[in-house]
């Protein structure tokens, strides 16, 4: 008697992606739909009165934001980051990075640092701490308001990769503390920060951030304008100044850190790409935050000039470069100019 043919298998879809008949990345599987403050892709309610301040605050900035895509979730991360590979990955990188740290300590580097260095270091890289914890607060606020949890996710990833960046400067300033306990640095930071006058432009800047309430301008002026304007100042020339000036030590840890910029760079510019590439009206808000908040950067760019040891317009036009490097990739499936 032979056996009935079986029936072919039907194929499984996931509910959660539609009819997508293949199956979803471990990227997709742990990202998508997982934010709390969406619910089938519009904004809860919180299970509050519709005008409690939580459900106005999200109405005003995230909802009636100028920045809008009608399918949020349609847009992902290049780089694909979830938890296990982003551990995974940072776990590498601070591995080399702690092995960098642990060869020049051995070394005695901190103490054969010229006295304009140990200057240079205390003026501007071990303030930067505040810079960059402003940073770190306005990234969270981006992640927070996230229309997906793909956003939320890689501006999670991002917070965490300037947390990191943090300790690390708080752990060379201890360091440098004790290779050269009459310099100031380690006590004088805060002071720097607020009274130096070569750190009142980025303060100004990073204070306005941190009241950008607004989701598509909190995350234009970090993303696109301030953080790459500044990161090219104070990670890669600071570490080519740095090297020119013999600590190696610097320049290595720089470059170390500036691979959370581009990844970070990599996530923001595809993000406002896809906007404008969904909606071409995306365009005119974009342009006008970047056109708002390119004067406070290149403002802060040129006041930490001193601190390098370079002229104003030069740290300028470099670290400017840098941002509209940025922006070309952006604006150019449009067809549009790049902006300051």
């Amino acid at each position: 008697m032979s056996t009935p043919a079986r029936k072919p298998r039907k194929q499984r879809t996931f509910s959660a992606f539609g009819d997508v008949r293949k199956m979803p990345s471990e990227y997709e599987i742990v990202t998508h739909a997982q934010n709390w403050n969406t619910r089938d892709g519009r904004a809860s309610t919180f299970e509050q009165n519709p005008s409690s301040p939580i459900n106005l605050w999200f109405l005003t900035y995230r909802e009636n934001s100028p920045l809008q895509v009608d399918d949020w979730d349609g847009w992902k991360d290049p780089d694909k980051v979830a938890y296990r590979s982003y551990v995974n990955l940072q776990a590498d990188e601070q591995l080399k990075l702690d092995g960098i740290l642990d060869s020049y300590n051995e070394a005695g580097s901190d103490a054969s640092l010229s006295a304009e260095q140990v200057s240079r270091l205390g003026a501007l890289h071990t303030p930067s701490r505040y810079l960059v914890h402003g940073f770190q607060q306005v990234q969270a606020y981006v992640g927070y308001l996230g229309h997906s949890s793909y956003i939320t996710s890689a501006a999670g990833y991002a917070n965490a990769d300037l947390l990191r960046r943090v300790t690390i400067v708080g752990y060379r300033t201890r360091e440098l503390q004790l290779a050269h306990p009459d310099s100031g640095i380690g006590t004088e930071e805060r002071k720097r920060w607020e009274q130096d006058a070569a750190w009142q432009p980025a303060r100004e800047a990073v204070e306005r951030l941190l009241v950008a309430y607004d989701f598509g301008e909190a995350f234009t002026a970090l993303n696109l304008v301030l953080a790459p304007t500044l990161d090219d100042v104070l990670l890669r020339q600071f570490g080519e100044v740095s090297r020119g000036a013999g600590d190696e030590l610097e320049w290595l840890l720089a470059a170390q850190l500036t691979k959370d910029a581009r990844r970070r760079d990599r996530w923001c510019g595809g993000l406002a790409r896809f906007c404008v590439e969904q909606r071409a009206e995306n365009e005119r808000p974009l342009h006008k935050w970047i056109d708002r908040w390119a004067p406070l950067a290149d403002a802060a760019a040129e006041g930490l000039a001193p601190l390098l040891g370079k002229s104003g317009s030069e740290v300028v036009a470099e670290a400017r470069a840098a941002r509209e490097k940025l922006h070309s990739g952006v604006f150019a499936s449009a067809g549009a100019a790049t902006v300051g």
